[in-house]
């Protein structure tokens, strides 16, 4: 069930709402009341990183359980603390991190079929394919090549990390993050330049 758009800061416990007009997903604002699957929010909260879909499913989960299993597969400095838009937690200096290294373990297990379970593996792959935003790991590579990542992006942030299905069969874990970007499109293109740069090694590296 999607309930009311109401979540509840870590600091106070205050309640707050999410905003339609600052989220990349706007259609879950209209279905607030129906029933939807936990896949349907997962789904919205992968491909169009949805804040609404992401906030939901960290109530249902709670976020200290999310951190307690990232520690259970390797990832050593993954922090989930809160869902988003919780303004007083980041005024706080209370926000979710992660590192390029603890995201290489994960996906590492993901792309080798270490992670959970071989069904679960290949449903989160599959999520994973289906990304909408596809600015930075995929922007320079052929249409051939399948990518299953996750973006992320605030002001002066953009990342991009998932697993490259080359077209002869090889992979590879990319993870591409950035901060303090004084120009979003420029650190952007960059990034989606140092992926291409990486693909076209892999290629020539047989």
């Amino acid at each position: 069930m999607i309930r009311k758009n109401q979540f509840y800061s870590i600091v106070d416990s205050s309640n707050y709402k999410l905003s339609a007009t600052d989220d990349s997903e706007q259609e879950l604002y209209t279905q607030i009341g129906s029933k939807k699957t936990i896949y349907d929010l997962v789904y919205k909260m992968i491909i169009m990183s949805s804040n609404l879909a992401t906030n939901i499913v960290i109530d249902l989960v709670d976020a200290k359980r999310v951190t307690k299993t990232m520690r259970e597969l390797g990832a050593s400095r993954i922090e989930v603390l809160r869902g988003v838009e919780d303004t007083k937690a980041y005024e706080a200096g209370l926000s979710n991190t992660t590192t390029a290294s603890d995201l290489l373990v994960i996906y590492e297990q993901l792309a080798t079929g270490q992670l959970v379970s071989k069904q679960a593996n290949q449903t989160m792959i599959d999520i994973l394919l289906d990304q909408n935003f596809n600015e930075i790991i995929p922007a320079q590579l052929p249409a051939e090549v399948k990518i299953a990542h996750k973006t992320g992006s605030i002001t002066g942030v953009h990342h991009d990390s998932g697993i490259v299905f080359l077209p002869d069969g090889r992979k590879y874990v990319l993870v591409l993050l950035s901060k303090n970007l004084e120009d979003f499109d420029h650190g952007t293109q960059t990034l989606a330049d140092v992926s291409g740069m990486i693909y076209k090694y892999m290629v020539n590296r047989k």
